[in-house]
């Protein structure tokens, strides 16, 4: 598609280049071919006729350059805001106040209803001058909308989360406080044992969801201590078998030497949970931990900490491995909230590591992530 920019004929405006010297596509003189921007380019000159109409911006509008070109701005493209005000009269930037200089990125109509976000900037020859040059830019809403969507199935899937422990605690402790005499000691303890795990849970999911918002905003903080990964990693195992896993489902392999690891231990801990927990819930046979030395991730170090868990099981369909550290991945029907692979990836990330996902040599799942050894700053 040739770029939708023209001017009038014979005009030339004294601020801009020789028409020689302009890009091949760039009658208007912006320096690039419009039609190679990812938004929709806009522009009309000093009379308010438009004198550019890319490519972008006839996909976002429908509407075909050779119709807009030429046209006063305010017929080539007509916009409402979301009250049904006509945008252009309301914004005057003609002979609205000269000090301005443009219009921050709002939510704007096209004909039919459709939105589309516009921004403008206006570009006067001096301050308070007239105006030269009206630049709008147009981006479509999908984006956005998308955003929206993840953002409000986050809130869906956290209010579901939270109503099943919520609801046990609420009945438990209105049950103990309506009838404690009734109950025996063994009973008051299985509920109040209950009640105990459910806050544990909901708990948990308040700081997947603090932990999400520090991802996405990246403010997760990395505070840097020694860590025994290889120790960290058999704690977790001991848990398992405390909680009535058998020991043999679990094969840990240190390798000797490792390099010195400066990383975060809570949070380093919180991968390694996620992990193992993965493996245990989705996984089947023996739950095999390798912890390396390797290269680094970073280009100005050479040696980092690999950590590779694998299992026995059905493993993770080819077409689902590049979803699996997005938000809500599942990869079963068996619970949990489909957050936890999407904040391990992100701690890892905080700590200059990477993740990776594959298939283990037994046909399971097989999750591999390697850490600079990272000292901090102030012992560098």
């Amino acid at each position: 598609m040739s770029v939708g920019t023209s001017s009038a004929p014979g005009a030339q405006d004294a601020g801009s280049p020789p028409a020689a010297s302009r890009p091949p596509g760039d009658p208007a003189g912006l320096g690039i071919d419009p039609d190679h921007l990812p938004d929709g380019l806009v522009v009309a000159d000093e009379q308010g006729h438009v004198i550019c109409f890319n490519a972008a911006a006839e996909r976002i509008t429908a509407v075909r350059a050779r119709d807009a070109l030429g046209q006063r701005l305010e017929k080539a493209l007509p916009l409402e805001d979301l009250e049904g005000r006509r945008w252009w009269q309301l914004t005057d930037p003609y002979g609205g106040l000269a000090i301005r200089v443009g219009q921050p990125e709002r939510n704007l109509l096209l004909p039919g209803g459709r939105e589309v976000l516009v921004s403008a900037r206006y570009v006067r020859t001096r301050p308070t001058g007239p105006l030269r040059r009206l630049v709008v830019t147009l981006r479509d809403t999908e984006a956005r909308r998308r955003t929206e969507r993840s953002h409000a199935e986050l809130i869906a899937t956290v209010a579901h989360e939270l109503r099943s422990p919520l609801t046990s605690v609420k009945g438990f402790t209105a049950t103990l406080l309506a009838k404690w005499e009734r109950f025996t000691d063994d009973q008051k303890r299985l509920m109040l044992e209950t009640v105990d795990a459910d806050a544990d849970r909901v708990t948990r999911l308040i700081a997947e969801l603090l932990d999400i918002s520090r991802i996405d905003s990246g403010r997760l903080e990395v505070r840097r201590q020694p860590v025994d990964i290889g120790a960290a990693v058999g704690r977790h195992i001991q848990a398992y078998v405390a909680a009535g896993q058998p020991p043999d489902r679990f094969l840990l392999r240190v390798q000797q030497p490792l390099p010195d690891l400066w990383a975060d231990p809570d949070k380093i801990d919180q991968v390694l949970s996620n992990l193992l927990e993965n493996a245990v819930r989705h996984g089947e046979g023996t739950v095999t931990i390798d912890v390396t030395a390797t290269a680094s991730p970073r280009e100005d170090e050479d040696t980092g900490t690999s950590v590779i868990v694998s299992d026995e099981g059905p493993g993770i369909p080819e077409e689902s491995m590049n979803r699996v550290f997005t938000r809500f991945w599942r990869g079963s029907k068996r619970g949990g909230t489909g957050l936890g692979l999407y904040i391990v990836k992100g701690i890892v990330e905080a700590h200059g590591g990477t993740i990776t996902v594959g298939r283990a040599p037994g046909a399971g799942a097989e999750f591999r992530f390697t850490l600079p050894v990272a000292a901090p700053a102030y012992l560098a």
